[in-house]
């Protein structure tokens, strides 16, 4: 009798151990579209100034699109629903009124994968302030989950790249739908068809002594973009190619990508002598090992389209590049 006493209490408090266990390491997938961000705030404060602040701030327009079209689509709910399912949204901005004035990151609290920022502050105006100056934090970070959340889904299903490794030694994760355009020694054109349009990523590399002989690496980015383009990128009629379109001032800024300098330009692109036109993002990353400048220019034809998630993917891809 005391062996089964013994017995049962043993197997209970294991049992109880597995089961509190699995309740620690259990974490419940998020959920959302892409670049869909979850508002937590009030009503009142929705609908005044710190809603204009959101929108002017965090879900600002998107520069280098031929149209309007902000970083995230954003729903908005009050504090006193956010609970259950609700929690699961891959990306969630709180904004409260508290005597603690800060901006709190949080990763996984709710769901998995999942980012949280809470900005919080003791009146409306300091609010309006604390979103003003860390808006390019809270973009990144949630740019930066969503790119991650694509690429886990395109990793579900990878073009095999290894005559881009071989060609220019580096890896690049993009799904079967591309393909192969044209491929030479040293540049790659990768397409993929859309309905009347294209997703386009040229892959090129240039000798890095070439813009050491250039005094601004914007210019150098444009004229040689341009360079490559009326070569390879030939239009609808004989004599037509792509360049950038000049009426449209690039924007352009320094960065890092898998511990390498990279110098991102953002414009618009046109085809001379038709009407043809879209965006385009360029991402010049020096490698000072091989004594080269590794250049990967994503560009979209979507005419009538909304290009946002078109543009994102191709970031994405250009993101998953890591050297050898």
């Amino acid at each position: 009798m005391k062996f089964k006493f013994n017995y049962i209490i043993f197997f209970i408090l294991c049992f109880g151990c597995i089961e509190l266990n699995s309740k620690q390491v259990y974490m419940p997938k998020s959920s959302g579209n892409l670049n869909d961000l979850l508002l937590v705030v009030n009503d009142d404060l929705w609908k005044g100034n710190v809603g204009d602040a959101v929108r002017n701030y965090i879900s600002s327009e998107i520069y280098g699109l031929p149209q309007q079209e902000p970083y995230f689509d954003i729903r908005q709910l009050s504090g006193l629903v956010f609970k259950d399912f609700v929690r699961l949204n891959r990306i969630i901005l709180q904004l409260k009124i508290s005597q603690v004035k800060e901006v709190k990151f949080y990763t996984d609290p709710y769901a998995s994968p999942q980012a949280m920022i809470v900005v919080s502050a003791p009146s409306e105006i300091e609010l309006i302030e604390l979103i003003k100056d860390r808006a390019s934090d809270i973009i990144s970070n949630f740019r930066a989950t969503e790119f991650n959340e694509k690429q886990r889904r395109v990793n579900k299903s990878l073009f095999d790249n290894s005559v881009i490794k071989q060609k220019l030694g580096i890896e690049i994760k993009f799904s079967t739908s591309y393909r192969i355009a044209r491929a030479k020694e040293d540049f790659f054109w990768i397409r993929r068809d859309i309905e009347n349009g294209s997703l386009n990523l040229l892959i090129y590399s240039l000798p890095l002594i070439k813009f050491k002989n250039n005094s601004s690496f914007q210019d150098f980015i444009i004229k040689s973009r341009d360079s490559i383009s009326k070569i390879e990128i030939p239009g609808p009629v004989e004599g037509n190619y792509m360049k950038t379109e000049k009426s449209y001032r690039p924007f352009s800024f320094k960065t890092e990508l898998s511990n390498f300098s990279v110098f991102q330009t953002r414009s618009l692109w046109k085809v001379e002598g038709a009407f043809m036109s879209g965006p385009f993002v360029n991402y010049c990353f020096t490698d000072n090992l091989k004594d080269r400048l590794l250049i990967a220019d994503g560009f979209v034809y979507a005419p009538g389209k909304a290009k946002r998630d078109y543009m994102f993917e191709l970031e994405t891809i250009i993101r998953s590049i890591k050297f050898d």
